[in-house]
């Protein structure tokens, strides 16, 4: 069935739309970002004979979490896609002008013209997890900031007794946040579960586990553990072009960059303490690999690995993740 197609501008105050009906015509509207701009929106629609759109915006932050629920509810389809299918998409129509009202359009004809998967929202505990998680990190990153401050020197008293009274209201929520996070899994018997299997891989700790349990939200998604580190932005990216252009082969790093720091510390992990991955990374040492290249090839082995335990419902096994 063809549907008109819908482009959404999301910003934090408002968002511009672009309806293309199947006739063709352009229609555009900008509505504020809250629960009565999203009311005024189903009734313009409505009001356009749209009973059901297919709608796409960009994945930018969280502004568009909360319209694009709205949407998937009220029973229109909905696709959120990645900001540089939209770049690349515009570069080839030789788009030279750039509002929130021309990328509305160009969102609505990248819509039309491409036709990208339904995206489906994340089980409820799922989304918990992801907020929980996602403050932690926010927490830890102010934490560092701090604390940074405190040792570059200090020379005003009331400055420096103001950022270690921050720096104790920072340790404390840190630690009342992983507490949640802790509940919130022991609550959730699928969640437990899953966190019990990537919690067996050298290297992934408890805090990792939650992570990559609220950033990789469903499995079943993924053909194959190479699409999960694609996701991740941590596949091969080669750069060679006839005879004269051969750059060094990089990680792509257009993906999920949460993920990727989240695998940077539990990699360094495992190389000291596991003789599985010390004897992983032998024949890499041996070939003259470097020893960042050896970090991001460990970093893409536990994601394989990730893949592995939560696809197999089955903890991790040395024996058989030598060919993961």
């Amino acid at each position: 069935m063809t549907l008109p197609t819908f482009g959404i501008d999301i910003a934090k105050l408002k968002f511009n739309v672009c309806l293309i009906n199947l006739t063709g015509k352009l229609r555009h509207k900008v509505f504020p970002n809250t629960r009565t701009g999203f009311e005024q929106l189903r009734q313009w629609l409505t009001n356009q004979g749209a009973q059901s759109v297919h709608a796409c915006m960009e994945a930018t932050g969280t502004y568009g979490d909360s319209l694009s629920l709205f949407l998937h509810e009220a029973g229109h389809t909905v696709s959120v896609i990645n900001p540089a299918a939209v770049k690349a998409f515009a570069g080839s129509r030789l788009s030279r002008t750039k509002t929130d009202r021309v990328d509305a359009e160009l969102i609505a004809r990248f819509c039309q013209a491409q036709q990208p998967p339904a995206w489906t929202p994340l089980p409820a505990e799922v989304r918990e997890l992801q907020a929980l998680v996602r403050r932690l990190d926010s927490l830890i990153e102010m934490r560092v900031m701090e604390e940074n401050r405190l040792s570059s020197g200090i020379v005003v008293e009331s400055v420096r007794a103001s950022v270690e009274e921050h720096l104790t209201y920072l340790n404390q929520e840190i630690k009342r946040t992983e507490e949640l996070i802790r509940n919130h899994l022991n609550n959730h018997r699928g969640l437990k579960q899953q966190s019990q299997l990537l919690d067996s891989i050298p290297g992934i700790a408890k805090t990792t586990s939650a992570l990559l349990l609220s950033e990789i939200t469903d499995i079943k998604q993924y053909r194959s553990a190479r699409q999960v580190a694609a996701y991740a932005g941590l596949v091969p990216r080669e750069r060679q072009s006839g005879t004269s252009v051969r750059g060094r082969t990089r990680l792509s790093k257009i993906g999920n960059a949460r993920l990727r720091r989240a695998l940077y510390f539990p990699a360094i992990t495992a190389i000291r303490c596991s003789e599985f991955f010390q004897a992983w990374t032998r024949g890499l040492r041996e070939r003259g690999k470097s020893k960042m290249t050896i970090i991001c090839a460990v970093m893409r082995k536990l994601v394989h690995l990730a893949y592995g335990v939560l696809k197999t419902g089955k903890p991790f096994d040395p024996q058989w993740a030598k060919i993961a």
